[in-house]
């Protein structure tokens, strides 16, 4: 079975955004690391591990396709408080952190989140609690990435639209209009140069009646 988030169902309107399949693991504790990676590696994580604060923050900040990292409170070099705080200030994509500690105070729990952590497991942990919190962090990375590329689509769709603002200068008998570099233009050139509206030509009645129908009788 894989963890409890839904593929992008090919063929409908949602963005083709890539799960967050690879975990990060930062602990010094060499039994933990193994028994967090064999039961990663079972529900179908990629897994990379590490027992330095330091090293973690490497890998956080060269792989991209790292999103969800299980961090231990106490670690050599960097602690997972200060590792936090450093993802936080510096890495700018989606990154859900999972600090994993026994200290199981309220008010270790506060400084966790407070220093960046999404969410908090406590040692030794449950494999089920353990699925269901990284299920929930893959779920997080997968609306973030799929809101970011909203979000990219809405600003290239604003950037190409072009709009007509201010006075217009025009003149009163033929209508063509006059650019900032004094050239007169008919209508249709100058708002298909300042707008993305195109024109399409017809013939109205009232000039059918003056104007083509007489030219029509008189051939």
């Amino acid at each position: 079975m894989t963890p409890a988030s839904d593929d992008v169902r090919a063929g409908s309107d949602q963005p083709k955004v890539a799960r967050a399949r690879r975990v990060l693991i930062a602990d010094d504790e060499a039994t933990t690391r193994r028994l967090l990676e064999a039961q990663l590696n079972v529900w179908g994580y990629e897994v990379l591990s590490t027992g330095d604060g330091l090293e973690a923050w490497d890998i956080l900040a060269r792989d991209s396709a790292v999103q969800v990292a299980i961090i231990d409170w106490m670690m050599p070099e960097l602690d997972g408080l200060g590792l936090c705080r450093r993802v936080r200030a510096a890495i700018f994509r989606p990154v859900y952190l999972i600090m994993l500690t026994s200290k199981t105070a309220k008010i270790n729990v506060a400084q966790g989140l407070d220093a960046g952590a999404d969410d908090y497991i406590t040692k030794p942990f449950n494999p089920t609690e353990l699925r269901a919190r990284v299920g929930v962090g893959e779920r997080m990375v997968l609306l973030q990435m799929e809101l970011a590329d909203r979000v990219r689509q809405l600003e290239d769709a604003l950037a190409n639209v072009k709009q007509l603002q201010g006075l217009v200068p025009m003149c009163s008998y033929c209508k063509k209009i006059r650019d900032d570099q004094d050239y007169w233009h008919r209508v249709e050139s100058y708002i298909e140069r300042h707008t993305s509206a195109q024109f399409s030509h017809g013939v109205c009645p009232d000039c059918y009646e003056k104007i083509l129908k007489p030219q029509l009788e008189g051939t």
